[in-house]
């Protein structure tokens, strides 16, 4: 063997390079999260009081109740994540920890939006459901505030998806996933009649979402997915 061949990574194991940088990652993110609570905290805490009520009007039928409930809840989902991540191990799974926090990071970060996009309206049941299918009409009105929230939708869901399932680690197939979660949501919207817009658009922006998350971890599952075969330093080791 040549001594200028790489050792491979044993199978199982993270290269000490993605670990650093997914701790990094981790830290960067609870930073912002804790940075974005501190901006919003007024507008949530309106919604305070009726939430640890426990009463369904002023909290659950509301942006600013479904936002802060989704706060309150995060602690749990880390906690859950945990105890599946141990478990896992108990038994041992390997990449426990990927694939718990990756469940968990899609329930938890996906539930509250398709929530919101559910929310009735004002003439739920009365009027009848509308279509909006020509592209683009719809996106020149949405705003900077809808344009985000509509590719926060299914944000999450690309984020972890490709990390929990290598059948899904592919950009195009996260598009697509990001497209049929998307149309459903669109198509719930109309045939329940919610008073809202079933749009072509917020179909391309979720789906838009979910492909841009989806990039943003691709460090994460593009790792993951790699077996030892498919390394050089492998193969050359093996040849020698």
């Amino acid at each position: 063997m040549s001594p200028h061949v790489s050792r491979p990574t044993p199978p199982g194991r993270v290269p000490t390079r993605v670990r650093t940088r997914t701790v990094a990652f981790v830290c960067l993110a609870v930073i912002g999260l804790l940075a974005a609570a501190y901006v919003v905290r007024k507008p949530l805490m309106m919604s305070a009081p009726r939430c640890m009520a426990g009463r369904w009007h002023g909290c659950w039928d509301t942006f600013n109740g479904v936002v802060l409930m989704t706060w309150v809840g995060l602690p749990v989902a880390v906690l859950a994540a945990a105890v599946l991540a141990l478990l896992r191990r108990k038994a041992g799974v390997e990449a426990a920890w990927r694939l718990s926090v990756a469940e968990v990071g899609m329930v938890h970060g996906t539930l509250p939006f398709v929530w919101l996009t559910m929310m009735p309206g004002g003439g739920a049941g009365v009027v009848p459901g509308r279509l909006s299918l020509v592209p683009l009409r719809d996106l020149v009105t949405m705003g900077p505030l809808g344009i985000v929230g509509n590719l926060l939708v299914f944000a999450s869901l690309g984020f972890f998806a490709p990390m929990r399932c290598a059948a899904l680690a592919s950009l195009p197939r996260v598009l697509a996933l990001g497209a049929g979660c998307s149309v459903l949501v669109e198509t719930a919207q109309y045939v329940l009649r919610l008073d809202r817009v079933s749009s072509v658009d917020d179909v391309l922006v979720n789906a838009a979402g979910a492909t841009l998350a989806a990039l943003a971890s691709r460090r994460w599952w593009r790792a993951q997915s790699e077996t030892p075969t498919d390394r050089p330093g492998t193969v050359l080791a093996s040849a020698g």
